[in-house]
């Protein structure tokens, strides 16, 4: 009995000891980067932090609920949810999803996602998936999910939440801003596949058109074809579409930016903490596409490296953006792995354009600004999709036969009147580029 006694109380002294030893390592290393104010700051509140935790355990009522490591989680939740709206602790589940979003398709209803303002908020609803035939719209926050409240639940619990197999069901209610309106729809989960690259087309007088839904791996390869089958068809002005486009991977924002600016040119740069710069990306494409005016269409829906693309042809002066304000996200977040297989999703700097302007928070701007209401434009993306796909059920049955973009035709306007300023005149030049374009 005495030998048991002596081992649990030479282990309990090996364990504070270590955890002392721990805290003063901690100290320690804060310190040289600390004031002495600072030390002792740091010192006291890790102690404080672990009578905390002690305390919890004696005391707490459900004394399953008080394990060291439920504990530790649900400080680690708290702690990475009060820096910002994407940063968050990520427990071994949640990262094994996280990691498998790579894979390019997934049990869910086809919405991108983010946190604005705390409020859970869709970015855009991808084409031809169950949310977009929902008639769910950029914007609009989601304010339950089957029945419970998503008040204070982390944008990774909340992608837990909405996506699961295919063919199950789940119920959301939204709250729309622009008209308060609140919506609940029962969404039937599919398996979503991603087209990056669609409607490559000319419009009239030789003005492509080609929509970019989001960027993945395949997408600058898959634009260099269609760019390709439009030079071909005599193009010589192209309109982008990004709007509703949430974004997607940086790589492919880059690819597809330097197919439209001159070899060197910066696209974007990430600044972190204390103004230290960070990463710049240049372009490194060989022969850009310089000869020919461009508009760039962007809304609300528009977001990450769709700003990435957008800001960058802007700053240059090589494309005119016509459309709505953005949605501005433009932050950086580094996965951080942990022993145990969960990890720490922290941001760590922010995008700027090349004329040093903040992406997150603040959006792109246009140039040119057009506006189309909620209604009207949930109209005209099912009008869009419907020659296509006539066998996709919607919600809603609209008469389509009057349903105008009028920021795409604008994008045409605009565009005929370069043609024809510069048949008259000639392309304008600015430090040996083509400025075409126009501001």
């Amino acid at each position: 009995m005495s030998v048991r006694w002596v081992g649990r109380s030479l282990s309990w002294a090996f364990l504070l000891a270590l955890l002392a030893g721990n805290l003063m390592i901690g100290a320690r290393l804060y310190s040289k980067e600390a004031t002495s104010g600072e030390r002792e700051s740091a010192y006291d509140h890790m102690t404080l932090f672990t009578t905390a935790i002690e305390q919890i355990r004696r005391n707490y009522v459900d004394a399953e609920k008080t394990e060291y490591k439920e504990l530790m989680y649900g400080a680690l939740r708290g702690m990475l949810q009060s820096l910002d709206s994407h940063s968050a602790f990520l427990d071994p589940e949640m990262f094994k999803d996280m990691k498998d979003d790579t894979s390019g398709h997934f049990g869910g209803l086809g919405i991108v996602i983010s946190m604005r303002n705390n409020i859970l908020t869709i970015v855009a609803p991808m084409e031809d998936t169950p949310g977009s035939r929902a008639g769910l719209l950029s914007g609009d926050h989601i304010v339950e999910i089957d029945g419970e409240s998503t008040e204070g639940l982390s944008l990774q619990e909340a992608v837990r939440k909405l996506r699961g197999p295919p063919d199950t069901d789940v119920t959301i209610k939204i709250v729309r801003p622009k008209t308060s309106a609140i919506e609940e729809h029962t969404i039937t989960r599919a398996i979503i596949a991603i087209e990056s690259v669609k409607d490559a087309k000319i419009l009239e007088n030789g003005i492509g058109y080609v929509r970019i839904t989001q960027f993945t791996n395949p997408t600058a390869n898959d634009l260099h074809a269609a760019l390709e089958s439009l030079h071909e068809q005599g193009m010589n002005a192209l309109v982008l579409d990004l709007r509703n486009n949430p974004g997607g991977l940086l790589n492919s924002a880059i690819e597809v930016a330097q197919k439209f600016i001159r070899r060197g040119d910066l696209i974007v740069y990430t600044q972190g903490r204390d103004g230290r710069r960070g990463q710049r990306y240049t372009a490194r494409e060989r022969n850009p596409r310089l000869g020919f005016p461009m508009v760039v269409l962007i809304n609300e829906g528009s977001a990450s490296a769709s700003e990435i693309v957008a800001g960058a042809l802007q700053d240059h002066r090589r494309a005119i953006l016509i459309g709505e304000k953005t949605f501005g996200k433009g932050s950086v977040q580094s996965v951080l792995p942990l022993d145990d297989g969960s990890a720490l999703r922290i941001t760590t700097a922010k995008y700027y354009t090349p004329s040093e302007r903040v992406i997150d928070d603040r959006g792109i701007e246009p140039d040119i600004v057009i506006s189309i209401p909620p209604e009207e434009w949930r109209k005209l993306l099912i009008k869009r999709s419907r020659p296509e796909n006539s066998e996709l059920d919607f919600e809603e049955d609209f008469d389509l036969d009057d349903v105008v973009d009028v920021q795409l035709e604008r994008a045409v306007d605009v565009l005929k009147g370069i043609m024809i300023f510069e048949a008259n005149s000639g392309p304008v030049r600015s430090e040996g580029r083509v400025a075409g374009r126009f501001f």
